[in-house]
């Protein structure tokens, strides 16, 4: 069937036009405040770190994807709360399928929140330290050592014709072919790429929030200090945007005024611009200001909200604070927002067990899936079933952490529900489960 084409009037078209323009300022901001009405329930699942195999097994198992990767969780509302990728072997997989599950959840009520974490902000910015050699492989092709060479003899190039600053460089950048191959892989070229402003995963991710709020509960990736409680959720995010808006364009600049290369990593980068200084302090030639300022500005990046140790992807204090320290910081936090709880990832929590903190306000949801790195994690999701139930999803079992007729002790405590799907209390070694959605498996559970 062929649709003809719909006429709109002029006095339309504007009002048209307008909200278009709305839509597109609201996409950049990210999802602050999830709209709608209330979801069949929520579940969040902390860092992933490239561990695809696992990742797929814990949507499983809480009913919110199919045996082909495809949504099946209904009116669910999905959050991750960052550091989908590094360390581990299949980022792009587990990117990919973030991506697909975004646009299929809402064909069924669904919605797909996926939150920045430090490491996503990493790979913006170039801070390649946790990529590995296998996650620059994903990225390769048959052109990749085409590319590889082509870039080196860039390097060169720009080498030479920086004698002065590399002169300066306070540790030397790759000085033999074999070196520079070594630190620049195949698909190297290509990931910065793909982590760029237009690139398939920078563009993506560029789009999305640091930290939502659904339904009362907050959920992020470090965790928010409680200096910074007067800060509003949704200005946070947009001060994050502005700093990887104002990171691309300075890099730009950078690139523009030959100073670096659209490969050169952030350490690369700093390094640069620091001898550049040095040069700048050494010669008689008047500075140029608007060059100065842009260096200043840049090499100031590690004061950015964004990558500042108490900014919210970064954050640890929700792990580290003692019960009597934290508690009172937990509230003001809660209170500032009208909130009633909050979920973080970012710290890996030992035993590989969700941990509810401060009278089950703050909910730490790490627990390590990446168990080849991170020794006894495990994969997790916490799923919560209208205003009052917290649970915790593993592959073999779901423990009950919060219950609105009353909350189990802190810190995985003897006194837990431990359920299987059908309301049974079992051992948690005996715990094993059923694929489908825990809420609708729970709610006739005996307390």
């Amino acid at each position: 069937m062929v649709r003809a084409p719909v006429w709109v009037s002029p006095p339309h078209l504007c009002i048209f036009f307008v909200l278009v323009v709305v839509s597109a300022v609201v996409a950049w901001a990210g999802p602050v405040n999830v709209p709608a009405g209330p979801p069949e329930s929520v579940v969040a699942i902390g860092d992933v770190h490239g561990d695809f195999d696992d990742f797929v097994a814990i949507l499983r198992r809480t009913g919110l994807t199919d045996q082909q990767n495809h949504w099946t969780g209904g009116k669910t509302t999905f959050v991750q709360v960052g550091d989908l990728l590094d360390r581990g072997p299949k980022p792009r997989q587990v990117m990919d399928l973030m991506m697909a599950l975004e646009e299929e959840a809402p064909q069924t009520g669904g919605r797909v929140v996926a939150l920045l974490g430090n490491h996503e902000v990493m790979n913006i910015m170039g801070d390649l330290r946790y990529v590995t050699p296998v996650n620059y492989a994903s990225f390769a092709d048959g052109n990749s050592e085409k590319r590889q060479k082509a870039a080196y003899l860039d390097y060169m190039k720009w080498k030479d014709s920086h004698a002065s600053l590399f002169a300066e460089l306070p540790q030397p950048m790759e000085l033999t072919e074999t070196e520079w191959m070594a630190r620049h892989p195949a698909g190297f070229i290509e990931q910065r790429e793909a982590f760029g402003p237009k690139g398939e995963y920078g563009e993506w991710l560029r789009g999305h929030a640091a930290v939502a709020e659904i339904d009362g509960i907050i959920f992020l990736h470090g965790g928010i200090h409680p200096d910074l409680a007067k800060t509003k959720l949704d200005a946070m995010n947009n001060r994050i945007h502005d700093e990887i808006k104002a990171f691309d364009a300075s890099k730009q600049y950078l690139q523009n005024e030959k100073l670096i290369l659209p490969f050169f990593n952030l350490q690369e980068i700093y390094s640069v611009l620091r001898a550049e200084v040095s040069v700048e302090l050494k010669s008689r030639v008047p500075a140029n200001k608007e060059r100065q300022a842009k260096i200043q500005e840049f090499l100031r990046h590690e004061d950015w909200f964004s990558v500042r140790v108490d900014g919210p992807l970064w954050f640890r204090g929700y792990d580290q604070w003692s019960e009597e320290e934290g508690a009172p910081q937990a509230s003001k936090v809660l209170e500032a927002y009208k909130a009633t709880h909050v979920v973080v990832g970012h710290t890996v929590q030992k035993g590989g067990r969700i941990r509810p903190r401060f009278g089950n306000k703050v909910f730490l949801i790490d627990t390590g899936m990446l168990s080849s790195y991170y020794p006894g994690g495990r994969a997790s999701a916490l799923e919560i079933c209208g205003d009052a139930k917290f649970i915790a999803v593993y592959l073999d079992q779901q423990v009950v952490l919060l219950d609105s007729t009353g909350s189990s002790p802190q810190d995985g405590g003897p006194a837990e529900h431990v359920l299987v799907g059908n309301g049974a209390k079992v051992s948690e070694k005996a715990a094993v489960l059923p694929a489908d959605g825990i809420c609708s498996g729970t709610t006739a559970a005996p307390q």
